[in-house]
């Protein structure tokens, strides 16, 4: 249902159910109650989806054959507009507004390829969910090579894997930690200061994740962080005269790898956009909250209300204080302007001073009221539940396979293309969702599947190709002993 982009359960119903269910070897498909009731068996025991989610992320990151490992992670802000409850805000960038919302932090590889997220329905930002949760899951369930465990125990500076995110995880406390677990960050640097000189930039050749060649004006220092850890410095020179720093402990890796590698990070950007737009990754999968943890702590909102009044009598104080500043008198002031300037200044002065007894007063509330709470004690007004995760794990986890499986059929797709990129996945789309005739032999163990004719020669002539490739795999049909051949056009 996922690859022909049927996106919801509800959607089954407009859809031919004899048609369905011979992809099925039925005589129909289920209708959608029964469905729902197979979700609702499959997902009855909480964080059943969560361990098959991690089962299956083990078995793919071992199937990564690079001697260097780099896994992507960030964020991804899933708005809901229901009423069951009043989630936190969150900075929702693509709208560009604060809206109630949950946060999901994804873990994918360089080429976008997904690998598990883990929920957060009070989000904690970047830097802790990199140290609670997804460090700890990659030390526990990534598995060293000997080569890795020999590499690590002969050369100090080696590193295990590298882990790639945005400025939001700028922490020099944080890259120190991991670097005492042989784990290498990349990232851009938060507060790159000055500018370097034109002069130390020179033209390099890097092959981007898509293996496209490019280059780039690139230059390399060594920089001292904040805590006196040393760490590689790359600058890249833009034709404009921006520079975009880069941070990392790799210090192994060419500076053209780096480079290359931080900038693929748009591919986990992509990723999140082509799964909302195609495979509906911010649909709600059932209605219904349930309890948060009482562990997890939130923002105390009597603190947000002191710090929100705070700055506003500071954005207040600093406007006086340009007034105060920009006051003058001209050359031959008359007495009437003269005593006009001196009230005028001596209010402005008086505000001000106003404003610093209160914003001292409001400080010392604030440093005394708990910035964090636990959500158990929050005021009953203020209180709100986490929506339903365990049905909505389990559908996340197909829309993982379905989209590897997707890239599977693309990658191959793009070499038979004049154009490959996007081309590749708009061509799978229509296959998808095109007719097909299903043709079973039980004397010959074969269940031939043709598909009719595309718009294009160029099209059917790049599809063949791709059903040779999937011929080869003899496929066997579930449940049977139908070996599955695929085939392009009438007999």
């Amino acid at each position: 249902m996922a690859l022909a982009r049927i996106q919801s359960l509800e959607q089954l119903r407009y859809q031919a159910p004899g048609e369905w269910g011979k992809l099925l070897g039925l005589d129909r498909i289920p209708e959608v109650r029964t469905l729902r009731a197979k979700l609702k068996l499959l997902c009855r025991d909480l964080g059943q989806a969560v361990r098959w989610n991690a089962q299956l992320a083990k078995e793919w990151m071992a199937r990564q054959n690079d001697a260097d490992l780099y896994f992507y992670c960030d964020g991804h802000v899933r708005v809901y507009h229901g009423e069951q409850t009043a989630l936190p805000r969150h900075y929702v960038a693509r709208e560009r507004l604060c809206l109630r919302a949950t946060t999901d932090y994804w873990i994918n590889a360089m080429d976008g390829q997904p690998f598990l997220y883990v929920n957060k329905e009070v989000d904690p930002g970047l830097i802790a969910t990199l140290t609670q949760d997804v460090i700890p899951w990659l030390e526990t369930n990534l598995a060293q090579s000997p080569e890795q465990e020999r590499r690590l125990a002969g050369d100090a500076r080696a590193h295990w894997f590298t882990l790639v995110f945005d400025r939001e995880g700028y922490s020099p406390e944080l890259f120190a930690q991991m670097g005492t677990k042989r784990i290498a960050i990349l990232s851009y640097h938060k507060f790159p200061g000055d500018d370097w000189r034109s002069a130390e930039f020179h033209p390099q050749s890097v092959t981007l994740a898509g293996g496209e060649t490019v280059t780039l004006q690139l230059a390399e220092r060594g920089s001292q962080l904040s805590n006196k850890l040393w760490v590689r410095e790359i600058r890249k020179l833009t034709d404009s005269g921006h520079q975009t720093s880069i941070l990392t402990t790799n210090f192994q890796a060419p500076m053209t790898t780096l480079a290359a590698s931080l900038f693929a990070r748009w591919s986990q950007e992509n990723f999140f956009r082509y799964m909302r737009e195609h495979y509906s990754l911010d649909r709600l999968v059932e209605y219904g909250t349930e309890p948060i943890p009482e562990a997890v702590s939130v923002v105390n909102p009597a603190w947000r209300k002191l710090e929100g009044q705070i700055r506003s009598k500071t954005a207040r104080r600093h406007r006086l204080a340009a007034q105060f500043g920009a006051l003058a008198l001209s050359e031959d002031p008359s007495e009437p302007q003269m005593q006009s300037f001196q009230q005028r200044k001596g209010q402005l002065q008086e505000d001000i001073q106003a404003l610093d007894l209160e914003i001292g007063n409001l400080k010392q509330l604030r440093k005394q009221t708990a910035r964090h709470v636990p959500v158990n004690s929050l005021p009953e007004p203020d209180r709100f539940t986490r929506l339903r995760t365990e049905r909505k794990h389990f559908i996340d986890t197909v829309k993982m396979i379905v989209y590897r499986a997707e890239s599977s059929m693309a990658s191959l797709l793009r070499e038979h293309l004049a154009r490959g990129g996007d081309d590749a996945r708009a061509l799978l789309r229509q296959i998808f969702q095109s007719e097909a005739d299903l043709t079973p032999d039980l004397a010959a163990k074969t269940l031939t599947v043709r598909l009719h004719h595309l718009t294009q020669a160029a099209h059917d002539q790049a599809i063949e190709k791709l059903l040779a490739d999937i011929n080869a795999t003899q496929t066997v049909f579930p449940g049977t002993q139908l070996t599955l051949v695929f085939k392009l056009g009438s007999s």
